[in-house]
């Protein structure tokens, strides 16, 4: 396909998105809210003060961690689903270890918390991991079920042995930990706001996914594993142990950012405390291309919809289920687009197709099957 004909279907699909906004500006319409104004809330209004863009890189960061991890399992064939349950794991290792190492400074028990939250995270990936590569358990059935495993397991323990000891004083029984010792905290980058070094954190690691995909023998067998497995076995390559590789990975990068999200924003283990980035950092990472460049952007730009979509409920008195609808329209329009510009194939179809209504198209155009 030439240049032209492809920035033509660029353009049809493109088309096809604002319509699609179209179709969700009319329903705004119809509950008496302005469609241009909550457009501009939610893509602008966290930008508009350094408060706002704090918060975006605060939800930001966990985004980042868990599309890096998606990244790797995704290009080495296999999907990890249970990135929910994987953060899950990583605050209740992080927590627990950073509570049972109270008098340990803050060098070491940061660094330790932080180890324990990613090794959390990477057991429960591994497991996944293991059930597709030895038994041929399909990991999107298997990372599914260990979402409600590690949910349940997490609502036990908070409900239990780490429930915080004042909560049972007082009567209140608020699902929560105990306070983190002040060592086990991350810095602030900047005085007054939430944003801590794990944004640092998240940069490095972007950073390391790359060289590791890129740039090492590891990165490029795990590619060619999920590349073509047949093909990657006939090379001889242990297809197996890179998925296995791959969903222990992917799983402490989650777990990590479970670690990140406790010793970084909330200092102790609470309910919902994941808040959907487990499902959100498949669609970044998809959004930014499987690859760390991508990821880091696409992060950031998820992060003002999150924080746009609270300004929105707030200021322009959208309803909740309505900015819900709002963010997915966003996120679906632009995925798709962005998948149909990469496939060559699916533009030939279009075009063929739009041929038989164009003005002049050729006899061979418009006998073409779609």
């Amino acid at each position: 396909m030439n240049k032209q004909k492809a920035l033509f279907a660029g353009v049809v699909v493109l088309v096809v998105a604002m319509v699609a906004a179209l179709l969700v500006a009319l329903v705004l319409l119809s509950i008496g809210a302005s469609p241009l104004e909550t457009y501009k809330t939610i893509l602008t209004g966290p930008l508009s003060d350094l408060f706002g863009v704090t918060e975006v890189m605060v939800r930001a960061v966990p985004l980042m961690l868990v599309g890096l991890g998606i990244a790797i399992s995704f290009r080495s064939g296999i999907l990890n689903i249970g990135a929910e349950g994987q953060i899950q794991m990583g605050v209740i290792a992080a927590t627990a270890v950073a509570l049972a190492l109270p008098g340990q400074p803050k060098a070491v028990l940061l660094p330790l918390a932080l180890l324990a939250g990613a090794l959390g995270g990477a057991i429960w990936g591994g497991i996944a991991g293991w059930l597709r590569a030895r038994l041929q358990v399909n990991e999107i059935l298997s990372t599914v079920m260990l979402n409600y495993i590690a949910a349940q397991i997490y609502t036990f323990l908070l409900r239990g042995p780490m429930l915080d000891p004042n909560e049972l004083e007082t009567g209140s029984g608020t699902p929560q930990s105990m306070r983190l010792p002040d060592a086990a905290f991350l810095d602030y980058l900047v005085p007054g706001t939430r944003l801590h070094t794990g944004l640092i954190l998240a940069l490095v690691a972007a950073v390391l996914v790359w060289v590791l995909l890129w740039k090492t023998t590891l990165g490029y067998r795990m590619r060619a594993a999920g590349a073509g497995a047949k093909a990657a076995r006939y090379a001889g390559i242990p297809v197996e142990r890179y998925l296995i590789i791959a969903m222990l990975l992917a799983g402490g990068f989650a777990g990590l950012a479970g670690a990140v999200e406790v010793t970084g924003v909330h200092h102790r283990a609470i309910e919902g405390i994941s808040s959907g980035y487990g499902f959100a950092g498949i669609v970044v990472a998809l959004f930014g291309g499987l690859h760390p460049g991508g990821i880091v952007p696409s992060a950031v730009f998820f992060g003002i919809l999150l924080i746009g979509a609270d300004m929105t409920q707030r200021t322009t008195a959208v309803p909740a289920n309505m900015v819900l609808v709002l963010q997915g329209v966003i996120i679906l329009s632009i995925v798709s687009a962005q998948s149909f510009l990469r496939n060559p194939y699916a533009q030939e179809r279009l075009l063929r197709w739009l041929a038989r209504f164009l003005p002049g198209a050729s006899s061979e155009q418009k006998g073409g099957q779609p």
